[in-house]
């Protein structure tokens, strides 16, 4: 059970270091091409979730992260033990969540950094790509576990 709050930790780490990186090194709003026509750095600060929706409502972020870390850990301690999918998400999960809520408490908004040039996608940070792929990760749990459930009813009729 330790390596996954170990990893959520690893993402949180990671997360506000390269958001350190960004403020340090890069002027707010100026971008810093990494892989041209792919990749770049630009620094944004987002006073609300994906896409800026709910712009500016903090109080409702800090309740809802507290809510949601809350069921992260209580899933991740009943759920996780018996399965490393469904723990590995929770993991990455928490990490992502408490990495954007830190930036909520400390500066009332998201340091996002990382742009990519060849689609027009909101500019995002580590924690994001941690949510992404721990959402993700639940929706093949849960795909696989129907999977499962279905081969069970079946043998069993």
């Amino acid at each position: 059970m330790i390596l996954y709050y170990v990893t959520a930790l690893v993402i949180i780490a990671l997360d506000q270091w390269t958001k350190y990186l960004t403020v340090q090194n890069i002027p707010l709003h100026e971008t810093v091409e990494w892989i041209p026509g792919v990749l770049s750095f630009t620094h944004h600060r987002n006073p609300g979730a994906a896409w800026s929706i709910l712009e500016g409502q903090m109080l409702f972020f800090y309740i809802v992260t507290v809510i949601v870390v809350g069921v992260v850990i209580y899933y991740l301690h009943t759920y996780g033990r018996k399965d490393k999918l469904f723990a590995w998400s929770m993991s990455f999960i928490l990490g992502g969540a408490i990495g954007n809520f830190i930036d909520r408490l400390l500066h009332q908004e998201v340091v996002d950094m990382i742009r990519t040039e060849f689609i027009d996608f909101p500019i995002f940070n580590i924690a994001d790509i941690a949510l992404t792929v721990g959402v993700g990760l639940m929706i093949f749990y849960l795909i696989l576990d129907e999977v499962r459930n279905y081969k069970q009813k079946k043998v069993g009729s």
